[in-house]
């Protein structure tokens, strides 16, 4: 399925891998459905994607814990294009604390943002998305193979994400909707600096090296490629791909490994 032509919704668009997105589909010629909270700053990308791929581009503010601005997201998407081709559930947040100095708020804040908003999202597009035999996405994370120290709420959603989307493509392997889970591995954007520390505050500065990470582009344009090949699952970076190995067969060798990588960076948590 090439994504020329296609109506593609993508949530969390307003940076990151979610702005990549808008640009590698655009360019695909994808019209694209930009969500996120930040209006204004959505309202400048389409406006940017309409003049350079000559697409057309919708801006909605949606807050995707809400499970009516989901909805309203997806009556829009149909009002302005009638159709749904593609879902990508981009939006989300991280977390840095350890569990026992976290708040539990910390962890149903995650939550909400990274399983439920996936979820509010789906119910209301897939009746659409059955339509077109379109694909649904979620971008997860390895952290959704491997819990991760310090990211306990993170990995958490991640493994939900992950669970859900199983079921969701077993439940539709009779009606022609794709479903892809895509999880890349550290990816170089701004979601650590906006990382929850153990109030539930942004701890406002990445602890790891960003310029060593796959840039947010090339993760793009690996999910645009798995959604056009229609494939089951993406995993990314050399990393990425040897944790989810490792976890399968060494997963206690893997432990080890893991603890000795985090107390490599900045303020580390473990030492």
């Amino acid at each position: 399925m090439k994504l020329n032509d296609k109506v593609v919704i993508i949530t969390g668009a307003s940076s990151g891998i979610g702005k990549s997105l808008a640009y590698e589909c655009a360019q695909r010629g994808a019209h694209v459905v930009l969500a996120a909270r930040q209006y204004v700053t959505l309202c400048q990308l389409t406006e940017n994607l309409q003049q350079k791929y000559k697409i057309k581009a919708l801006a909605i503010e949606c807050d995707v814990t809400n499970e009516e601005d989901c909805k309203q997201l997806i009556k829009q998407t149909l009002t302005t294009f009638g159709k749904v081709d593609v879902l990508i559930n981009n939006a989300g947040i991280t977390m840095r604390a350890l569990f026992q100095d976290t708040k539990v708020d910390v962890l149903k804040q995650v939550m909400d943002v990274n399983f439920w908003g996936m979820v509010n999202c789906i119910k209301y597009a897939l009746p659409e998305i059955v339509k077109t035999k379109g694909s649904i996405v979620g971008v997860s994370s390895i952290a959704g193979y491997k819990g991760l120290p310090g990211r306990s709420g993170y990995s958490a959603s991640k493994f939900a994400m992950n669970g859900f989307l199983d079921s969701l493509r077993i439940e539709n392997l009779k009606t022609g909707v794709h479903v892809l889970t895509a999880c890349p591995g550290f990816t170089a954007s701004n979601i650590r600096n906006s990382a929850l520390n153990k109030d539930g505050k942004q701890q406002g500065e990445s602890t790891l090296e960003e310029q060593k990470m796959m840039s947010s582009d090339e993760v793009a344009k690996h999910i645009a490629d798995a959604v056009e090949n229609r494939s089951r699952t993406l995993t990314l970076t050399g990393q990425g791909k040897l944790t989810v190995a490792l976890s399968k067969f060494v997963p206690a060798f893997l432990d080890k490994m893991v603890y000795k990588h985090f107390t490599k960076e900045r303020d580390p948590l473990l030492r």
